[in-house]
């Protein structure tokens, strides 16, 4: 059974977050997707992994692409998994995969600072719990740090 993470994000865009996080996937020897809900997000997301910092890049592609199984990184509009990845990360409210059990980890980015996407989040809370899943919950403290609230 999959580790659901909900990552409430207050302090930082997804933007500054995600990179962290996928850094932290690689080194774990895991392969991620990353589900959004628009082309333009997608492109953005995809223009900003290779640029987010001067002296590295995440390797990644988009599944408008060919070659997706051979990508350590993809970024979707669907919820299939092409690259065999170990985790999901679900952003800007994308919807939770039919079958939770093909990830290792699941974790959900929402935006604290906007209403709807707090409340597809809890939404997202309650459907994870009632599923019998294990949920935990994730916030920035003062300094950047996540700290587990629940």
């Amino acid at each position: 059974m999959a580790e659901i993470f909900f990552y409430h994000l207050q302090r930082q865009p997804l933007e500054a977050v995600l990179p962290t996080l996928l850094q932290k996937t690689l080194e774990r020897g895991w392969r991620a997707v990353i589900q959004v809900t628009s082309e333009e997000r997608m492109a953005a997301l995809d223009d900003h992994l290779w640029t987010y910092a001067e002296e590295s890049f995440l390797p990644h592609g988009t599944d408008s692409e060919s070659q997706t199984a051979d990508q350590p990184i993809l970024i979707t509009l669907s919820d299939s998994n092409p690259n065999g990845a170990a985790i999901r990360f679900l952003a800007e409210g994308a919807a939770l995969p039919g079958d939770a059990s093909a990830y290792q980890r699941i974790a959900i980015l929402f935006d604290g600072n906007d209403d709807q996407a707090l409340a597809h989040a809890r939404d997202q809370w309650r459907t994870v719990r009632e599923g019998g899943h294990q949920a935990t919950y994730w916030q920035q403290d003062d300094r950047g740090r996540w700290e587990q609230k629940a």
